[in-house]
């Protein structure tokens, strides 16, 4: 984020944060990578003894009472960590943002606190194996008998399908057609099976899956907001899921810029340092430009969840700074391989493990085309309101009252 836009108590936050993500042993980061741990519990509950889970929560929870401004900032500096790190902190906002806002008070006591104070681990299921983006496609059906819900189905890409012990699902109830979409908060122990764990790219360690739930019984009061109100959770969810994306990809985005940086510094070639030559510097000219587009935006897009809250004008700021810092994140690694050259290649440098991570970042929590769709869509809706006291530009033309002339069908 850009230094003036900073409070003094924001400086102070951020330093924090990465006096933790100092902390963290790199051999932790290497062993997720090669898939010698699948779940890292041990991150998760120094996260929480140093009361960085849940920034934005209640503190009677555990949280801090932040705003989302100032979970961004924690989350860039996290980013440099990986996506996977990135994403076991952001779960916690991710399926704790349900249980906040929308979240009985017995829930949140039961939940929520442990969540926060790293007692339990929590992941979101979404996803199904015959759909990705179409959210009222879910086929995961869960069926009332008497105290409890009885659910049927599964979900894939799972992250903490291993290692997480309650998961936020949505599943198709009794209703109306097209809301019949429920939210729960399920208890891996009420018969949660993780089938099928996923060899990935990147981003690895966080112990991606399919769940499969086969007569699972879920209690009545794990239902979250109440029945066929899941689109409702789903479309507050939106903010948590992609907010957390794109400030995790400017800090992954940042870590490879510095990286390249300082390499073209030290580099030489012909002579001299390789930043001398404009094929260098522009790449790295061109980077600095994206990155501080994308931490303005995503500053700008949470700065207006602050304010507003869930929204179509704050959902699609969202969409825009999610897609725009992820695709900006994809650019600014792929710049940076490219100065540091064929090294860069190699496992001499993290900028090959960075590649794998940020390409994950594009599809997840909503595509880049996704992201557009809600962009264009809210984008019309804002504009062909009745412009309230704005200049018609439209007037300003010649002929502009040949009326004749505009044919529109």
């Amino acid at each position: 984020m850009l230094e003036p836009l900073l409070t003094d108590k924001q400086k102070a936050l951020r330093e924090e944060v990465r006096g933790f993500v100092k902390s963290v042993p790199k051999q932790l980061l290497q062993d997720m990578d090669a898939d010698k741990v699948r779940y890292p519990r041990e991150y998760v509950v120094n996260l929480a003894k140093n009361n960085l889970l849940g920034l934005r929560f209640n503190p009677a929870y555990g949280g801090r009472g932040l705003k989302w401004v100032d979970e961004v900032i924690a989350l860039e500096e996290i980013g440099v960590l990986g996506m996977s790190l990135g994403c076991l902190f952001s779960l916690v906002s991710i399926v704790g943002e349900a249980l906040d806002v929308f979240g009985t008070d017995e829930q949140k006591k039961k939940y929520l606190e442990p969540l926060l104070k790293g007692k339990i681990f929590c992941a979101e299921a979404l996803t199904e194996p015959r759909g990705g983006s179409d959210f009222f496609g879910a086929t995961t059906t869960a069926v009332q008998k008497g105290d409890y819900y009885i659910l049927n189905g599964q979900k894939r890409f799972v992250v903490g399908a291993d290692g997480a012990d309650i998961f936020l699902v949505y599943a198709r109830t009794e209703g109306a057609p097209g809301k019949s979409i429920s939210a729960f908060i399920v208890e891996r122990d009420m018969g949660v099976d993780a089938k099928y764990i996923y060899g990935l790219l990147g981003t690895r360690g966080g112990g991606a899956g399919r769940l499969v739930f086969k007569d699972t019984r879920v209690p009545r009061e794990n239902l979250v907001l109440g029945l066929n109100r899941g689109a409702d959770v789903f479309n507050q969810m939106m903010i948590p899921e992609r907010m957390t994306s794109a400030a995790g990809a400017v800090g992954l985005a940042r870590a490879a810029l510095e990286l390249a940086t300082r390499y073209s510094d030290k580099r030489k070639a012909f002579g001299r340092k390789i930043r001398e030559f404009e094929g260098v510097s522009f790449r790295i000219a061109d980077s600095v430009i994206k990155l501080d587009a994308a931490g303005m935006l995503v500053y700008g897009a949470s700065a207006a969840v602050d304010t507003m809250g869930s929204t179509g004008y704050t959902r699609r700021l969202v969409s825009e700074a999610k897609r725009f810092a992820t695709e900006s994140a994809w650019e600014i690694i792929n710049n940076a391989m490219q100065v540091v050259g064929g090294i860069g290649y190699t496992n001499v440098y993290p900028i090959e493990k960075m590649l794998r991570d940020a390409r994950l970042s594009i599809i997840w929590t909503g595509t880049s085309e996704i992201m557009n769709l809600i962009i264009q869509h809210e984008y019309y809706r804002e504009t062909l309101k009745p412009a309230a006291g704005a200049r018609d530009v439209e007037d300003d033309a010649q002929e502009a009252h040949a009326v004749d002339e505009k044919i529109y069908e």
